[in-house]
């Protein structure tokens, strides 16, 4: 029994929950080690309240001995020492026994319980059958466990089992003891869901008045713990954690709202100065020390978060979670710095920074403590800001002790030493055995300037590394500059100047101005200090043009350069190169001429515009433009090629401008340029595959090195040239200045602008290429001579301006100079005492104005020159007059329309007639110039303005001609003197003129027509040849006799009447008039008006006993579809050859429409056999084909387009017979112009609509 109590106070020690055992301690000594083994075995689903989700836990319990003193009174809240189930335990199985003692002992057992209201146990009978076998009066089983339950309980029976041998090992034990286990479970989670509940509502109402009075946070906080103790206790790691990041956020909130000006009174008791620093402890599951501080209200505010923070480390390991130790040990320490400054607590000097160093190493020794170094350095991520932090903690500490100096630490800093020292106190027991704990490593740090040396270089070695393996360089360079500050306090720069240039790099190419500022100004004192004198004058420079700095230190900074430069050029040091990028800009050129072109000897002008960067003004030696001459193999220009050259019209080039600070990046990265990507199929073009593909992934992806920083000037180098061209003394202001260059041109070629230099003593700030290229031209021109209309056309028959443009190139015109101009007699030139000639420059000065002497001789015209330099203009117009040919020239035959041209516009001539253009002649003029040997030719179109047509009418035998003359130029003329005459020598041929005005105006793009009779005294030839002359003169401008007159000939052939036609359309019979869709009677009267012609002589005459007759083909026609010609409407008739013979055809005709119809065309042709078909087939196919009504002829080529409207609208016969397709085609010849008068030409007759029509159409013509 003693053993047994001695086992249960051990038992008592472990965090489990508390069961207590009342009854037979010995039974239940016997079954406990079963008891503890097989409890958490089985998993029991956990239900919470509030909607929180089940989980599966394993229960574990301490069973200790029942006693009165464990049961809680009313009031207390400790859940760890709060019984949550009590069991009595029994062996009894004599009913003697259990009315003499056992019943007593659990009488007393739930008196006790219900005094303290506790409703939670259960009472086990153990049954053995050793016992029943050393009993014989024993009463069944059932009937112990009947009274038990009987006597106590009455409604839960289920508080009483039963284990049947439970020390044995059988079916039946087991049994016992899975209903036994399973009860146990039950009632122990039923307990303590209860219980754990109303203490999370005592809980939440304690937190609900932390608003009144009195309320305390140290109290809440070991309420709030003790529920996150049992929630460990449950092995609910999570849950527990939970609990502790209320507690945090909640005093967070209180510190915050305390800074704001609502604090709470119970914050006074964490706002006690910091005595002791000696950082977290985190090798103690619990620190009691500090645990006994808050309960007791007497901890700091170090001290609180120390152990929060210490409790929440403990959950994460035991989470698996250690990296998340070190993200929330960083925002910890950050945070409780801060939090210090709102509370205002009084902190000592380096007590803090000692914290945040010691906390830093124990929360990374005691990740390491828990993870395997592959762990470590692949998640060195999450614990690289401890290290930077640790870094920066002992770096001030450092500072502050004194341990950063060249001289090392004096007594005032030893003193500070100790008292930061002080503060740590005794070592703890847990490190004390360990050589690298923190407190050691910041002992022995502070200890000497080596070791202060030794362990801060390790440590930003360590996060330097680390922030380079995440790729965080902006960090390892942050960290490098501390470095470089650590090495420029220490004397030594040279260490220092590595790290401030990689820093510089990067924020270069990544644009920080005021970063880049900052570093330039280390490094400049570094160079400075290094006795750097190129590198610490370009630094200088650029900070002088910084405008993140206040104008104080650049003007420093530019006093400086002005210093070093005089004091080096003293010196006599050679020459140092600077960039000029940090100095000044060009911002834009302008040449003078504009066009960048200038001749051999002449004056070039260049204005800069720089913009100086510098905050005071400056005073340069000179600036120099460092130019590359291009020789060209062909140095001498024509005046075509030199004006094309120009290269800007104001000649001014506007330069990119660069930022005034280091805003930009300077290697900035060109923008990705991606582009569709279609793969098509060849055969059907359908899409196979589409995708994107970057053009400049070669710019993309080259490596930026940090030689493409300007701070460097490696490779910049001085052209040295032979073309220079160089100003005085320039002062150079701030912002914007204007420098001249002003030079002679001398050597041919093509000048680049390379480079452009400032020289300020020994310093010459240098652009080492100006962009976009600049070039001007120097050239050596021939004399070049053009000769151009002042007007765009020049029109023949009428005084016309010539323009003479003379580029004197290198030549110098002298006296006695002149032109020699051949021309022929129908150009002549017309001579003026008012024609002058104009010498001025190449850009169009006026230099003076002489009267031009020109004289003829001959077919040589001589024009004296003035007197001009080279390089000039010489400019005078001259009048010439080109005479109209008598004779024009003919357009060529591949001009003309071929016959199907011809008919294919036949459709079009009636509603668009051609519009004549106008003929031009070539007129050559050879020049003999002074400056060649050889002769210019030069050739000048003239265009005539006229164009003349005409047309022969007829009425019966009187004949008439029209001439139609057609102004086509935009000048109007004045027609006079209009004259027709025969060329053709034939005397008894007369032209009786009808053109009543002798004056007439034609305006410009007007026709103008005149009109003769012919008279004959007796029969003429069958051509006649005659010529057309009218005499014109512009509207304004010129006499009448300065021009000749305007001719044209023209020729008619066969223009006398043969046959005359005649129609009648006579109504049908019993009718006035001709009715719409009544047969009418046509009769087609065709009479010879002159006896044997030599005309008649053709294929179509034939000749019998000197009786001649002609076969002849008329047609009737009706193009507007206003007739139906029925029966035949055509045929061939045999005419005799005779004066006054008549045929008359008779057929008739159906009116279509009602109105004045015009009557149907009647067409004559010429009858030509077929000569290659034999007489007896041409005689039968004659036959059949005057029996059809239509014939098949063979027509000519411009008639073939009209032989498809032959027929009208209402015939009812074919087109053409198949069956004729094979036999040889007469031939049908059309009468010439006037041979065929028709009388019924534009005649009408009345149609009246028939009477029983619902609809009137009438046709109006």
């Amino acid at each position: 029994m003693e053993a047994a109590e001695e086992k249960l106070l051990l038992f008592t020690m472990e965090n489990r929950p508390l069961a207590t055992c009342a009854g037979d301690q010995a039974l239940f000594s016997s079954v406990y080690s079963i008891l503890m083994q097989q409890l958490p075995r089985e998993p029991m689903e956990w239900r919470r309240s509030y909607g929180r989700p089940p989980k599966m836990i394993h229960l574990e319990a301490n069973f200790v001995q029942f006693k009165e003193e464990l049961i809680p009174k009313e009031g207390n809240r400790a859940l760890l020492t709060f019984p949550f189930l009590h069991i009595f335990w029994t062996d009894c199985c004599d009913t003697e026994v259990y009315k003499s003692t056992a019943k007593d002992e659990i009488t007393k057992w739930q008196n006790i319980l219900k005094a303290y209201s506790s409703s939670d146990w259960l009472i086990v009978v153990v049954e053995s059958d050793a016992k029943k076998k050393n009993k014989t009066n024993i009463l069944p089983r059932t009937s112990i466990v009947d009274k038990i339950r009987n006597d106590f309980c009455n409604k839960q029976s289920d508080r009483c089992v039963v284990l049947s041998d439970p020390l044995k090992d059988s079916a039946r034990t087991q049994e016992s003891w899975n209903a036994f286990f399973a009860k146990l479970r039950t009632l122990l989670l039923m307990s303590f869901t209860k219980n754990l509940g109303k203490f999370e509502d005592d809980m939440r109402t304690m937190r609900e008045k932390r608003t009144e009075a009195g309320w305390s946070f140290s109290e809440y906080f070991m309420v709030q713990e003790e529920l996150a103790f049992v929630f460990e206790m449950l092995q609910q790691y999570e849950d527990a954690l939970v609990q502790y990041d209320e507690l945090d956020a909640l005093f967070t909130q209180y510190v915050v709202n305390y800074g704001a000006g609502d604090g709470a009174n119970w914050l006074t008791s964490f706002c006690q100065p910091v005595r002791s620093w000696n950082g977290l402890v985190l090798r103690k599951p619990i620190d009691m020390e500090k645990r006994e501080l808050i309960q007791k209200s007497q901890a700091t505010l170090l001290d609180l978060r120390s152990y929060l923070f210490s409790r929440q480390c403990t959950l994460l390991v035991l989470l698996q979670r250690p990296w998340e130790v070190a993200q929330r040990a960083l925002q910890l320490l950050h945070n409780c710095v801060q939090e210090l400054k709102l509370l205002e607590v009084s902190v000592p000097i380096g007590a803090l920074d000692c914290w945040v160093f010691l906390s830093c190493l124990e929360v990374l020794q005691r990740i390491e403590g828990c993870c395997d170094r592959a762990q470590l350095e692949n998640n060195c991520c999450h614990t690289v800001g401890l290290w930077s932090y640790a870094t920066e903690k002992l770096k001030s500490l450092g500072y502050l002790c004194g341990l950063v100096t060249e001289k090392g630490p004096d007594s005032e800093d030893l003193n500070r030493t100790v008292d930061v020292l002080a503060g740590l106190g005794a070592e703890r027991p847990e490190t004390a055995n360990s050589p690298q704990s923190p407190y050691k490593t910041l002992n022995e740090a502070l200890s000497s300037v080596e070791a202060f040396e030794k362990h801060y270089l390790d440590l930003s070695d360590a996060a330097i590394d680390m922030f380079k393996t995440i790729g965080r360089f902006r960090s390892a360079q942050l960290l490098g500059k501390d470095l470089a500050d650590f090495y420029m306090q220490k004397g030594e720069p040279e260490k220092a100047e590595g790290y401030l240039q990689e820093a510089l790099s990067t924020y270069l190419s990544e644009g920080w101005p005021l970063l880049i500022a900052h570093t330039r100004k280390q490094l400049a004192e570094c160079q400075n200090r290094l006795q750097q004198t190129e590198n610490y004058l370009q630094t200088s420079s650029l900070l002088a043009a910084d405008s993140c700095l206040p104008d104080r230190e650049r003007t420093h900074f530019c006093q400086e350069i002005l210093r070093l430069a005089r004091q080096s050029a003293g010196d006599q040091v050679e020459q140092l190169l600077l960039p000029m990028q940090g100095f000044a800009q060009l911002r834009s050129l302008r040449f003078e001429p504009a066009g960048a072109v200038v001749h051999v000897g002449g004056d070039l002008t260049l204005e800069l515009t720089i913009y100086s960067l510098m905050p005071i003004p400056v005073p340069l030696d000179y600036f120099s433009i460092h130019l590359h001459l291009a020789s060209n193999k062909d140095n001498v220009k024509r005046s075509s090629e030199v004006a094309g050259k120009g290269r800007n019209a104001t000649g001014i080039i506007v330069f990119p401008s660069e930022p005034t600070g280091p805003c930009c990046p300077r290697t900035s990265q060109p923008g990705i340029e991606l582009y569709e990507l279609h793969d098509r199929s060849p055969s059907d073009n359908s899409l196979n595959s589409s995708g994107i593909i970057c053009k400049n992934v070669h710019l993309l992806l080259r490596r930026q090195g940090s030689s493409t920083s300007i701070e460097r000037s490696a490779g910049l180098v001085l052209e040295d040239s032979a073309h220079t061209l160089r100003t005085s003394v320039v002062l150079l202001q701030p912002g914007l200045n204007t420098v001249l260059f002003k030079t002679q041109a001398k050597d041919t070629g093509t000048y680049t602008l390379r480079q452009l230099s400032a020289s300020l003593g020994c310093v010459q700030f240098t652009l080492s290429h100006i962009y976009p290229i600049v070039q001007y031209e120097v050239y050596s021109q021939e004399p070049q001579l053009k000769v151009e209309p002042v007007t765009d056309n020049l029109l023949a028959g009428i005084s016309q301006r010539v323009k003479f443009t003379i580029h004197t190139g290198h030549y110098t015109v002298r006296s006695g100079d002149a032109l020699q101009l051949s021309i022929t007699d129908t150009l002549p030139i017309l001579h003026s005492a008012s024609t002058t000639a104009l010498v001025s420059t190449n850009s169009g000065d006026k230099l003076s104005e002489a009267p031009l002497t020109i004289q003829s001789s001959g077919k040589i015209t001589s024009i004296s020159l003035p007197l001009a330099p080279a390089y000039h203009l010489i400019e005078f117009d001259l009048h010439v007059i080109c005479h109209i040919p008598s004779t024009l020239p003919t357009p060529p035959d591949s001009e003309k329309p071929s016959a199907d041209v011809r008919g294919a516009r036949r459709g079009h001539e009636k509603a668009k007639p051609e519009v004549p253009c106008m003929t031009s002649i070539d007129q050559k003029i050879s020049i003999d110039c002074p400056w060649s040997i050889y002769s210019t030719l030069i050739s000048l179109t003239f265009e005539i303005p006229f164009s003349a047509s005409h047309s022969l009418l007829s009425a019966g035998r009187r004949k008439y001609l029209q001439v139609c003359v057609h102004n086509l130029s935009e000048v109007g003329f004045q027609l006079f003197d209009p004259q027709l005459m025969d060329i053709g020598n034939s005397s008894h041929l007369n032209f009786v003129s009808l053109n009543s005005v002798q004056q007439q105006h034609i305006y410009s793009r007007q026709v103008t027509f005149f009109l003769w009779e012919l008279t004959w005294s007796e029969e003429t030839g069958p051509s006649l040849h005659c010529q057309f002359s009218v005499a014109f003169t512009p509207v304004m401008g010129q006499e009448h006799g300065s021009t000749r007159p305007y001719t044209y000939q023209l020729k008619l052939d066969n223009f006398q009447s043969l046959y005359d036609i005649k129609a009648e359309i006579l109504p049908p019979l019993g009718l006035d008039m001709c009715k719409m869709g009544t047969l009418c009677n046509l009769e087609v009267s065709i009479m010879r008006l002159s006896d044997l012609t030599e005309v008649d002589r053709d294929e179509a005459l034939s000749e019998s006993d000197g009786y001649c007759t002609t076969r002849l083909m008329y047609e009737v026609v009706d193009d507007s579809s206003n007739w139906a010609v029925c029966g035949k409407s055509s045929g061939m008739i045999s005419m005799p050859v005779v004066a006054r013979a008549t045929h008359k055809v008779h057929m008739e005709v159906m009116p279509l429409f009602a109105g004045f119809l015009p009557f149907p065309d009647i067409k004559l042709f010429k009858y030509l056999p077929f000569q290659a078909c034999p007489a007896g087939q041409m005689d039968v196919a004659a036959d059949s084909w005057m029996e059809n009504d239509t014939l098949s002829l063979e027509r000519p080529a411009d008639e073939q387009t009209e032989s498809s409207s032959l027929r009208s609208r209402g015939s009812t016969h074919s087109s053409g017979s198949g069956e004729h397709k094979a036999l040889p085609l007469p031939r049908l010849s059309p009468f010439c112009t006037g041979q065929v008068y028709n009388t019924s030409t534009f005649r009408q007759i009345l149609v009246v609509p028939c009477q029983d029509d619902h609809m009137l159409e009438v046709s109006v013509t």
